[in-house]
């Protein structure tokens, strides 16, 4: 197996990181290792090798080589390199700059959008589109198109039943 930073050497240093239930794995050569500070604890930054290789100097770059500090919970760029994450929300405002580049690079954007659960996405659907066939419906009667004012209507009444089906159930 080949070092993940030089990839020419063969990893004899293998790392594994487990937090909930992903796990992360590192392999180093023995002189990218000494190179990362891995034989030194306190100079060894786990963040680093697994967010990139780099960031925590991202984040020291976009602070202008002066040491940043939470007004919250005091959490430096130092913590967050030994860590390999912030101590607190506030943290978030204060190294905002830094974390930008550094979460565009680990995900599909910086604004966390959560997830819905299945059945209240569901019925999110069927309100909306409750509320559409409600307003073509008034415009069908408006413009007086029966035809298309019953079949929406009939529409109407079935989207109806389909939720009051997922609220009993």
């Amino acid at each position: 197996m080949l070092c993940m930073i030089c990839k020419q050497n063969d990893a004899k240093v293998h790392l594994t990181q487990i937090v909930g239930d992903k796990m992360q794995k590192v392999d180093l050569c023995e002189e990218c290792a000494k190179s990362k500070g891995v034989n030194d604890p306190a100079g060894f930054s786990l963040a680093d090798l697994l967010l990139g290789l780099g960031a925590s100097q991202e984040m020291e770059k976009s602070s202008g080589g002066e040491e940043i500090k939470c007004p919250a919970c005091g959490f430096t760029q130092a913590d967050f390199k030994k860590a390999g994450r912030l101590g607190c929300a506030k943290c978030y405002e204060t190294f905002a700059e830094g974390l930008e580049g550094l979460l565009k690079s680990m995900h599909k954007g910086t604004k966390h959008l959560g997830k819905v659960p299945q059945a209240l996405k569901q019925t999110r659907d069927l309100t909306d589109r409750l509320k559409f066939l409600q307003k073509k419906l008034e415009k069908a009667v408006t413009a007086e198109d029966f035809e298309q004012a019953a079949s929406l209507r009939d529409e109407i009444k079935s989207t109806k039943e389909q939720l009051g089906q997922m609220a009993t159930t």
